[in-house]
């Protein structure tokens, strides 16, 4: 959900809330049409995951270490 900077200082009490509901996930605030900020659940999980991504894309050589 998009709203602009005048939208979210007079709905930022309702948005926190619908962040809390599950009814949004993430709050994109824009200036100018442009995005200058987002607000999201704090407890929220991240969609994708960071550590592994790599997993089986390629092979370590056995030598890698050695100088």
């Amino acid at each position: 959900m998009d709203v602009n900077v005048m939208q979210a200082k007079e709905r930022l009490y309702e948005l926190l809330g619908m962040l809390e509901d599950g009814e949004e996930n993430q709050i994109v605030i824009t200036r100018k049409g442009k995005p200058v900020a987002k607000i999201m659940d704090y407890y929220a999980v991240p969609s994708s995951k960071r550590i592994g991504i790599a997993e089986g894309k390629f092979t370590v050589p056995d030598d890698f270490d050695t100088i």
